[in-house]
């Protein structure tokens, strides 16, 4: 990035600094995602780390409920009165 087009921000007290909101949406970047950093020269590198898991295609499980889970083996047809 060149030195014109830099953003800054600033360092808090734990150490923390915000990551531009052009620069997150660019990389991709959301609530919970990691990044990593590493000292080069005399600068910091902060690149944007790869989910470990890949995100399922169906979205399946993904929601949690606070009921107890249904057992595998559990046929819906049993609920039904003859």
């Amino acid at each position: 990035m060149p030195a014109e087009d830099a953003a800054t921000s600033s360092i808090t007290s734990k150490g923390q600094v915000t990551i531009p909101k052009a620069l997150r949406q660019q990389l991709g970047l959301a609530r919970g995602g990691r990044v990593s950093f590493q000292l080069v020269g005399d600068h910091i590198e902060v690149r944007s780390c790869k989910p470990e898991q890949p995100l399922p295609a169906s979205g399946f499980g993904l929601l949690r409920s606070p009921r107890p889970p249904v057992p595998a083996d559990f046929d819906a047809a049993s609920l039904l009165t003859p």
